[in-house]
């Protein structure tokens, strides 16, 4: 028996391949451009909810530590925050010519305090 030799390359399974990947790029990029599915959100009361008030530490260049402006030694700075909500969020801000032991022991005492949400203040570099 002989075989025929193909004459043609059948591309019919190639163009559904295609359509189906044409029609899965469209529907992505639609839902990118749009921000996802359309909703109507529901409306909360005007109501001022209760605000969380950032606590503050802050560390001079000597390495002399403050709270709320308050000039307070590192056993001070640990009775000071003992009364905070722990849920609020922290922030210490530090010279950048502090040595970083003072930096780490004002970190330390507040981790161990319990906060949970602690952030570092820098500056954008212009």
């Amino acid at each position: 028996m002989e075989e025929k030799e193909f004459d043609y390359i059948n591309v019919i399974p190639l163009v559904d391949v295609m359509l189906v990947l044409l029609t899965i790029v469209l529907t992505t990029s639609t839902f990118i451009a749009t921000g996802g599915i359309p909703l109507n959100l529901p409306r909360a009361s005007q109501e001022k909810s209760e605000v969380m008030k950032v606590q503050t530490v802050e560390i001079d260049r000597m390495g002399h530590i403050y709270v709320s402006g308050r000039p307070v030694t590192l056993d001070g700075l640990r009775n000071a925050i003992h009364p905070l909500e722990r849920n609020n969020p922290f922030m210490i801000r530090a010279d950048r010519d502090v040595p970083l032991q003072n930096f780490v022991d004002v970190l330390d005492v507040v981790k161990n305090s319990g906060f949970k949400r602690v952030s570092l203040q820098t500056e954008m570099k212009r």
